[in-house]
């Protein structure tokens, strides 16, 4: 009987030791698959941070085209108005000079009466 009973004791040994390799292997696809998502998710948020990083780059860039473009305007805009500015001197110096014709013209008119008053006279 004792026999008997041995080989059913190491039967038994040999049941939970196969049951203790098979938790082991579950235990450890378990922690793989954990590493795994880990990994997973690490690459996420790195592909996140990267993502957010180029929008921001984006950003930047779109508003320094902005103020380019608004700086190029406004250089313009001045660009007119020292050009209108000019204009005005120039015309302002033109009116002058047809002043300063006027007034030789108008001196020669009352000289010219002043010889004839003379003359007269």
């Amino acid at each position: 009987m004792r026999l008997q009973r041995l080989p059913s004791f190491f039967s038994s040994f040999r049941v939970s030791e196969e049951e203790e390799e098979e938790e082991e292997e579950e235990e450890e696809e378990e922690e793989e698959e954990e590493e795994e998502e880990e990994e997973e998710e690490e690459e996420r948020r790195r592909r996140r941070r990267r993502r957010q990083e180029e929008e921001e780059e984006e950003e930047e860039e779109e508003e320094e085209e902005e103020e380019r473009e608004k700086e190029e305007r406004e250089g313009k805009g001045k660009k007119e108005m020292e050009n209108v500015k000019k204009m005005k001197k120039e015309e302002g110096m033109e009116e002058k000079e047809e002043e300063e014709e006027k007034g030789k013209k108008k001196k020669k008119k009352e000289e010219e009466r002043d010889e004839k008053i003379k003359r007269r006279g």
